[in-house]
């Protein structure tokens, strides 16, 4: 094979890298030069990250199994943007908390390794390098969520990870074995051309959409979240919200979209009733909540189920709205974890109540927090508004208006739970308000990154363009 065949998986070889040179740097570095792995993680994947926007071209490797193309290669560059978030409002808390227990490195190995199996997810050709894909993206993620070996319910969310992970892994491979019973492949092209809809056709999928639920935290399939986001640390739970969850939703688009086309009229159907239970189900579950944490957990649920919305559009504009959509939810989650993150790192305080009087000693925590939150609730003129409208606009293109009729209900109970952390901040008055909290630079930029992300995305009309021209490159 031709050396230049394999610059088709340059991003996977310059992150393999990275793990490599963070692997070195861990050995060879003394225990008083140890926060420099610090700055030679972000700077590198910052270079990955930079690296990713450089165009490439179509090509398969390994029989098949590897896929490249623009519409991946973007895939791959959005969840590099909430990673290098992550990682950037990730910086003082491994500083202070784990770089001295000599625990710097392990975070962003595992970080970086989850990442690589995302990455094999979008590209697969076939159900064999999705699944490996698959592991090697789950397993990482129950050591990240339990991180913090201090903390009870981080160890108990890294159990209850792992046995949901362990569970959905086995429903989604009983999926991809009918599959390979009734098909003869595992290839998503040869499936295309040959699944039918008999019942087993449909048994199948039923359990390979269950595996792909519980990555997306849909209803039923998300009773680990609140959970798993409550007792992990901060940082891998906004990871767990954001760029986990954006890659199997780029992955079921994809596989939905191309391997079970012919099928389309089944998964929809399951599609619609997902949809609604999730946001539904989500919603009302939000508004009980106290913990911030569990709050945005349950605000994720919630959100996966708008994005289901997208998988109801005509392919092309339903990937292309899909993309959108994952896009500007990572600067919202992000904008709203990085406050989250910044006042548990300082005071330890998490529950919304402990939020009163916010905007008189902390005023731009505040706006970002602001700014996020009416980005997930959808008002105008932030991206999050932008992002449903186009999700609305894909569903009632094919005809399901009552679909988009609920879900335009479940928007306006998620802005009821929204706006109590609002009033919390600048409405109500506490005599132990949260006092002025200095944050460090790196966490600075990445909560500033996400405010012009939420600004600029719905405002700047080329990033809509482009966004929509990679989906519509779906093959």
């Amino acid at each position: 094979m031709e050396l230049s065949k394999f610059l088709l998986m340059r991003q996977e070889i310059l992150l393999t890298a990275i793990i490599l040179i963070v692997l070195c740097a861990e050995i060879f570095l003394s225990r008083e030069k140890r926060n420099l792995i610090i700055s030679i993680s972000i700077g590198l994947f910052a270079i990955q990250t930079i690296a990713g926007f450089f165009p490439t071209e179509y090509g398969q490797l390994f029989g098949k199994m590897y896929h490249n193309s623009a519409l991946t290669h973007f895939m791959k560059n959005v969840l590099n943007i909430g990673v290098l978030i992550v990682l950037f409002q990730s910086a003082s808390w491994i500083k202070r908390d784990l770089i001295d227990q000599g625990r710097g490195s392990e975070f962003y190995l595992l970080i970086f390794s989850t990442l690589l199996g995302m990455y094999f997810m979008i590209s697969a050709g076939d159900f064999l390098m999705f699944y490996i894909g698959l592991e090697l993206s789950s397993l990482p993620i129950a050591a990240l969520a339990a991180y913090d070996i201090y903390n009870k319910k981080s160890a108990e969310a890294g159990i209850k990870f792992i046995l949901s992970a362990a569970m959905a892994s086995g429903v989604a491979l009983y999926g991809i074995s009918m599959i390979y019973g009734v098909t003869g492949s595992v290839y998503f092209d040869e499936i295309a051309s040959s699944i039918g809809s008999g019942p087993l056709e449909i048994l199948a999928l039923i359990f390979f959409m269950a595996g792909l639920a519980f990555k997306l935290s849909l209803v039923p399939f998300h009773f680990w979240t609140a959970d798993v986001y409550e007792g992990a640390p901060v940082n891998v739970t906004s990871y767990l919200s954001v760029v986990s969850k954006g890659a199997a939703a780029f992955i079921l688009t994809i596989i939905l979209f191309t391997a079970m086309k012919s099928m389309e009229v089944v998964w929809k159907d399951v599609i619609y009733v997902l949809s609604i239970v999730t946001m539904t189900i989500g919603n009302l579950f939000a508004i009980r909540q106290t913990n911030m944490k569990r709050f945005l957990a349950f605000s994720s649920v919630a959100q996966a189920g708008f994005l289901l919305l997208g998988l109801m559009a005509a392919a092309h504009l339903g990937m292309s709205v899909i993309l959108y959509f994952v896009l500007i939810y990572i600067f919202s989650n992000l904008g709203a974890f990085g406050v989250v993150q910044a006042i548990s790192f300082a005071t330890g305080k998490e529950n919304m109540k402990e939020y009163e009087g916010l905007y008189r000693t902390n005023p731009k925590l505040s706006l970002v927090m602001l700014l996020s939150l009416f980005s997930l609730a959808g008002i105008p003129p932030v991206a999050g508004f932008f992002g449903k409208f186009f999700l609305f606009v894909g569903a009632a293109s094919e005809g399901y208006y009552w679909l988009v009729t609920i879900a335009v209900i479940n928007v306006i109970i998620s802005l009821y739970y929204y706006l109590l952390v609002v009033r919390a901040m600048f409405l109500r008055q506490s005599d132990e308000a949260i006092p002025y909290i200095k944050t460090d630079n790196l966490l600075k930029v990445g909560l500033v990154l996400c405010v012009v992300g939420v600004l600029a995305i719905g405002l700047y009309s080329p990033i809509y363009e482009y966004v929509f021209g990679m989906g519509g490159l779906l093959k």
